[in-house]
């Protein structure tokens, strides 16, 4: 988790939104007023993508947005507790690898992570799910800081009626529910654990097949810095390890293109064994991607192309 400690200095950070905002079609709701329902297409919590999401950043004038970000095999787990403040705090949703502008936006090197947005302005929160308790106490000083900035509406779920969440979905199968506790633990070893245990007892388990490629990117990632990655990445631009690394950071920001693309560039001049591995690094972002993006498709073509 980032330092805890936030004020309202981390306001002015240099991450521009300006592209993700689309012209609003009706007035935003002044600071300090409430919001209602309808007037913010969905609630307190909200999955978005890059065509909604500009409208989470207009209603941050009005209430402080969570926005937690999430990937296939990493579910959002925020909703309840953001639920939980009974429309002081709205959330949105973002899944990093299929609305990658938002992730670099928000120069997201990991996911699970999550932000704030707080008068249209950026506020960095933590990498990773840490405990519900350390989770308040930063949703309380996001509260502050919004008070500092004279953000202090709420969203309005109109008399009576409940804070509007995501439905309940059906119970997680117990190992990929040990996997998804595990995620949530930041135990990634340990969900990695969980769902080789799900695959070995049913091999087209296609979940835990994806969720096992998630947890691995992120066993790899544990203890690397983007500045370090990048600089062997640029040291050795043919090297297959430098390479698969800085693919891996890549894909974990939601850049699925540049991951492929760098992968598929340096694939004709390996070795058997750095083929090998390559190309099974390629079958495992193909999972997390998943199998019928556009991207995958046609980057499972080139691979194909490569090998035969």
């Amino acid at each position: 988790m980032t330092d805890p400690t936030i004020s309202g200095a981390t306001l002015r950070g240099a991450v521009d939104l300006s592209g993700l905002v689309r012209a609003a079609q009706t007035p935003t709701p002044a600071a300090g007023q409430s919001a209602s329902a309808s007037e913010t297409s969905g609630g307190v919590v909200r999955d978005v993508d890059e065509a909604s999401f500009g409208e989470m950043v207009e209603l941050s004038r009005t209430v402080p947005v969570i926005v937690e970000f999430y990937a296939d095999g990493i579910a959002p787990v925020l909703g309840a507790l953001v639920a939980s403040y009974a429309g002081r705090l709205a959330l949105a949703t973002v899944d990093g690898n299929r609305s990658p502008q938002i992730a670099q936006a928000f120069q997201i090197g990991q996911v699970p992570a999550v932000v704030a947005l707080v008068g249209g302005r950026p506020l960095p929160l933590f990498v990773g799910i840490p405990s519900e308790t350390e989770v308040r106490q930063v949703l309380d000083q996001v509260l502050d800081v919004a008070a500092q900035n004279g953000v202090t509406g709420t969203v309005s779920m109109g008399a009576g009626e409940p804070v509007d969440v995501a439905p309940a979905e059906p119970p997680l199968p117990p190992l990929h529910q040990d996997a998804f506790d595990a995620i949530s633990a930041g135990d990634n070893a340990a969900a990695a654990t969980a769902y080789r245990a799900a695959i070995a007892q049913n091999p087209r388990d296609e979940l835990a097949v994806a969720g096992l490629a998630q947890v691995s990117l992120l066993l790899r990632l544990e203890g690397a810095t983007e500045a370090d990655v990048r600089s062997a990445a640029a040291a050795d631009p043919d090297g297959p390890d430098a390479q698969l690394a800085v693919a891996d950071l890549d894909l974990s920001g939601g850049h699925v293109d540049n991951a492929f693309a760098r992968l598929l560039r340096v694939f004709p001049g390996q070795d058997a064994e750095g083929k090998a591995a390559i190309r099974t690094r390629l079958l495992e972002y193909f999972e997390i991607v998943g199998i019928d993006d556009a991207r995958t498709i046609a980057a499972r073509r080139a691979l194909t192309n490569l090998l035969y």
